[in-house]
């Protein structure tokens, strides 16, 4: 293949034979379990119980075919960006006018986590909105998941995703377009931000990088906040969330700097379902609750979607170099000067402040905390999302 093939865009299509998910519920009914955690709560991480009723539906009850329906009814795409495959959906509007919008997931997500996004965005008169808010809607999925090629070298950080990101755009011709994104699809749309690529006219995020450097460095460290600083309470509130983040984002360190140890996530379903569940404690308290029964915007199906996902593509391990990639603090400003759009969910990580917020963002044209949902906003609170990315965006249409 030429490199001018490489580079064209590419239709893909995928199929999982019948053989791996048999594979899969062979390996999910052979678990060797550990004994049930010593305290009665979720402060040593996934639940026995949680992971064992995870199990016993994986095994028994879920049908990856359903899922594998729904992403199948979707145009998918690859192209070779930088010397690797990016695959990604690519669903126009029918509407005139529409602002095109590429959207990036986190870990331990991928595409599906956009899933329910899609249709409201692209089909707004459909779903309670109007032809003026449509967006045509880009979905990749980040270097090392999902379909996307896996880095056999190491460089591929968020950074280098930002400006992959912008080739992606300018490849499917558009020449005016906006990025949104939680977890590290904000931290790439925000390198998208400074980066400003030809054509990104702003950005949506809903998990805003606003920290200011002194404050981040000394959260990082462990030490005192420098003397004489003076915060308002809702200030006080985010250092005190940033501070708990910190301190327990132990699959984040691990992932930072030894991922190749993680080789028992590509041999066991169940190790790998408990260490992706394990994010933060609102959303693993969420799916907990999903997994005993009571559903409040994920269900077990979502769940094992994603999961499921990594595992037939073996990606538990190419995904977690991202973290041994970054160089940059997840949450502090980075010099977006762009128009920039910011919904707070109040089980985020951390409540953006107003005031820090304003500040990072010199051309803030959106902000708003919004009454329920978390770190997986596009997944677990669609509806919100959908509307807050078309308010924060109409502005800048």
């Amino acid at each position: 293949m030429s490199l001018a093939d490489k580079s064209a865009i590419r239709p893909f299509t995928f199929e999982f034979p019948e053989a791996e998910l048999e594979d899969l519920r062979r390996r999910i009914v052979a678990t060797r379990w550990p004994e049930k955690e010593t305290v009665t709560d979720q402060s040593q991480g996934t639940q026995l119980a949680t992971a064992q009723e995870l199990a016993r539906y994986w095994a028994t009850e879920y049908d990856w075919r359903k899922a594998e329906a729904k992403l199948k009814a979707l145009p998918h795409f690859i192209t070779e960006i930088d010397g690797l495959d990016i695959h990604f959906i690519h669903v126009r509007s029918p509407h005139e006018n529409a602002l095109p919008l590429i959207v990036t997931h986190g870990w331990p997500g991928s595409v599906v986590e956009q899933l329910k996004i899609i249709d409201p965005l692209v089909n707004p008169t459909a779903h309670g909105g109007s032809a003026s808010d449509a967006f045509h809607v880009v979905i990749p999925s980040m270097p090392g998941y999902g379909f996307s090629g896996k880095p056999t070298t190491t460089g591929w950080g968020p950074e280098r995703i930002a400006r992959a990101w912008g080739e992606l755009m300018r490849r499917l011709g558009y020449t005016r377009y906006a990025a949104q994104g939680g977890d590290w699809g904000a931290i790439v749309t925000d390198f998208m931000g400074v980066q400003e690529p030809e054509g990104l006219i702003g950005i949506h995020t809903n998990m805003a990088g606003v920290i200011p450097p002194a404050v981040d460095a000394a959260l990082i460290a462990g030490n005192p906040l420098p003397a004489g600083l003076s915060l308002s309470d809702e200030e006080k509130a985010a250092v005190e969330q940033l501070d708990f983040v910190y301190r327990h984002v132990y699959y984040a360190y691990m992932m930072g700097s030894r991922p190749q140890s993680l080789t028992a996530l590509a041999d066991s379903p169940v190790g790998l379902a408990a260490f992706l569940l394990d994010h933060d404690a609102a959303s693993l308290a969420l799916i907990s609750r999903a997994f005993a029964g009571r559903t409040e915007g994920l269900t077990r199906d979502d769940v094992l979607d994603n999961i499921t996902l990594f595992w037939l593509t073996n990606t538990a391990l190419s995904a977690a170099r991202l973290y041994a990639e970054n160089t940059t603090s997840f949450f502090r400003v980075k010099g977006v000067k762009l128009p920039v759009a910011v919904s707070v969910f109040p089980d985020e990580l951390y409540q953006a402040p107003r005031s820090w917020t304003e500040q990072a963002y010199p051309n803030l044209v959106h902000y708003n905390r919004l009454p329920a949902g978390g770190h997986f906003a596009a997944w677990e609170q669609p509806e919100l999302l959908v509307e807050e990315v078309r308010t924060g965006l109409r502005s800048l249409r």
